[in-house]
């Protein structure tokens, strides 16, 4: 007999621990900009009254990594800025994510020579890449839910 049998309709919500982490995780994700070329301002845009990312708890765009928990990586990224990047990226607390915003972060876009890197992900590690050159506001925030959805979906045992 579980406790729902046990408690009957009294109110009382039960769950397991780690649905709720993931869910506080999921709505209290604090964003660092870091917009390099044109897809930032796509970035600011979603950001704006039109499409308000403070619906996912996302008030505003942090510019300190100590305070923020999601990278969003907007823009082509140069060899000589990869080191910046990964030292944000290094001094963000745990648990961190990272989305790769834009053809240029993705896989390096048009420019495909030896100053632009041909990925972010030879960087940093990226949970999810959203496509477009640039990305309208629609698929950040599509982008933002999926990466929700993977979060949700972690497990204690993937915390460590």
């Amino acid at each position: 007999m579980g406790v729902e049998q046990k408690l009957g309709n009294m109110g009382v919500v039960t769950l397991k621990l780690e649905q709720a982490v993931n869910w506080a995780r999921t709505n209290a994700m604090w964003p660092m900009l870091f917009g390099l070329a044109c897809c930032a301002i796509e970035m600011m845009s979603a950001q704006a009254s039109n499409y308000d990312l403070s619906r996912f708890g996302m008030e505003l765009m942090r510019a300190s990594p100590r305070q923020s928990d999601l990278m969003i990586v907007a823009g082509r990224v140069s060899r000589k800025m990869a080191p910046v990047l990964r030292r944000l990226y290094d001094q963000m607390p745990d648990p961190k994510w990272v989305i790769a915003m834009g053809d240029c972060a993705s896989c390096g876009g048009v420019f495909n020579n030896y100053a632009i890197v041909q990925g972010v992900d030879e960087v940093v590690p990226v949970d999810v890449y959203v496509a477009g050159c640039p990305p309208r506001p629609e698929g950040l925030i599509h982008g933002i839910i999926t990466l929700h959805e993977k979060v949700r979906g972690e497990h204690i045992s993937e915390w460590a």
